[in-house]
């Protein structure tokens, strides 16, 4: 495995001071995030590292360039939106933008997308389920043909009463998980699995592995810690309960959850994702955050 990050924690350093940063903490690779330029609508959305709006081949040979002169490579591309939102016309943006990652992707020589399926909130998993067949059936078939692979992470994207009650992102659990991989068997459309988004679902991280292991096509590594006193207040069915941490800050179990990735034969990158507000106050704070993360997880991979 190739320890990395995701660079959204970064948004005002260029790419280039992004890799040397990386570089000079001992990281392998990045996932650099891809966002389309514009006003982000939610923390972490927005940032831009590589536009990928016009890219041609001389774009990827310049950022092939930066990656072998500080000899920190790419684990993927990464943007995070939602692919099914309850306006067609946002819709067609983001998939139009998706299909410019898979573009991108194939001329950065990179085997990997990640984003989000989405959700519209409003409707049932299997009202979803038939739309992500009408959204997603061109992005994989143009993924396919590109031999890119998407990495789909499964948070429910469910923070606030606006979101209530189903998030934006349908893609949540192995239920779930077991439809979507049904709808394409190609291969083409895996995970991006982070056990964050597990432990506060209270489902069996080590255990989804076992099952998923050859639709595994990415990690995330963030940690999740349960605040027990606002769960009594408001329940699992209340929201903020639960609170991002640095890995090793939270309540999953680490060792469990290598122990199942290395048994279950994945080498892939596994990229710290820093979402935790004590860590966020000034720059210095967010590069101290991967320096602590690095060190912790440096003992599993």
């Amino acid at each position: 495995m190739q320890l990395g990050f995701v660079t959204a924690i970064f948004p005002d350093l260029p790419f280039e001071e992004v890799l040397a940063f990386a570089a000079g903490e001992g990281f392998a690779c990045v996932e650099p995030m891809c966002w389309p330029a514009g006003k982000a609508d939610r923390r972490y959305a927005g940032v831009t590292h590589i536009d990928v709006t016009n890219f041609a081949r001389a774009d990827a040979d310049g950022v092939r360039a930066l990656c072998a002169k500080y000899k920190v490579a790419l684990s993927g591309l990464g943007y995070y939106p939602n692919p099914l939102d309850a306006d067609p016309g946002h819709r067609a943006l983001v998939s139009d933008h998706l299909h410019k990652l898979i573009r991108a992707a194939a001329l950065l020589g990179l085997g990997v997308v990640n984003t989000f399926i989405g959700r519209d909130h409003t409707k049932s998993v299997s009202a979803n389920l038939k739309l992500v067949r009408e959204v997603w059936e061109p992005i994989v078939s143009a993924a396919r043909s590109a031999n890119v692979k998407i990495g789909i992470e499964h948070c429910p994207m469910l923070f606030s009463e606006d979101e209530w009650p189903g998030g934006k992102n349908v893609a949540v659990s192995p239920a779930v998980w077991r439809e979507l991989f049904a709808l394409f068997p190609c291969g083409t459309l895996g995970l991006n699995l982070d056990p964050s988004h597990l432990v506060w679902q209270f489902i069996d991280a080590p255990r989804a592995i076992r099952e998923f292991a050859k639709h595994i096509h990415h990690v995330h590594a963030k940690d999740e810690r349960i605040d027990r006193e606002r769960l009594y207040e408001v329940g699992a069915l209340g929201l903020g309960w639960h609170v991002p941490k640095l890995p090793g800050l939270g309540d999953v179990e680490w060792g469990p959850f290598f122990s199942a990735l290395t048994s279950a034969g994945y080498t892939g990158p596994v990229c710290v994702e820093v979402e935790d507000r004590a860590y966020e106050r000034t720059l210095e704070d967010r590069k101290r955050a991967l320096r602590q993360s690095r060190r912790f997880l440096e003992q599993f991979v």
